[in-house]
């Protein structure tokens, strides 16, 4: 019996970890610090999750920098047009999908235009820390399951502007 039990729960494990490392809702950031695994939340913000799916999956994120990464805020990154936070994907810019969910420590936003809610394209941040300030204002379109670690490592930016001299980059990034 107890082998049975022990075999029962040995292929439950497999059949978890096979399942999750097929999850359409995760985004895997290889990086220059080491590996950041998103899960995107296409119940909150389903255009958005599919755009980054969409570029993950064409190779727009790869050796793509965090150009933007300002202390105790959040890392910015995504532009794989030009590099420098300037740039988009060749896809039209994503009207707004705003949720509940509060910007705390952890969580993925999209970036945009300062002067347009519905301006997000394929850049996005990682928070460092809660700022509510955020709230309303900006799309929430994932949350770091594994890896804040790795983005606790990442090279900070010039105070104030966040914008960083040889920055890390992403090298790869996977979506299923």
């Amino acid at each position: 019996m107890f082998r049975f039990a022990l075999a029962l729960v040995l292929a439950l494990s497999l059949v978890s970890a096979a399942s999750a490392q097929t999850d359409p809702n995760l985004l895997t950031l290889e990086t220059t610090k080491g590996r950041i695994v998103i899960r995107l939340r296409a119940d909150l913000a389903p255009k958005h999750a599919e755009r980054l799916r969409t570029l993950a999956k064409e190779g727009f994120y790869n050796n793509v920098p965090f150009h933007r990464v300002m202390e105790g805020f959040m890392a910015q990154t995504g532009d794989g047009a030009r590099g420098d936070g300037t740039g988009g994907s060749k896809y039209p810019n994503l009207p707004a999908e705003f949720s509940a969910v509060s910007f705390k420590r952890g969580i993925v936003g999209m970036a945009r235009r300062g002067d347009s809610i519905h301006s997000a394209n394929s850049q996005f941040f990682i928070m460092f820390a809660e700022n509510t300030g955020l709230n309303g204002q900006y799309t929430v379109i994932g949350e770091v399951v594994t890896g804040m670690d790795v983005v606790d490592k990442l090279k900070r930016g010039a105070p104030g502007s966040g914008a960083v001299t040889d920055p890390d980059k992403i090298i790869r990034a996977i979506a299923q």
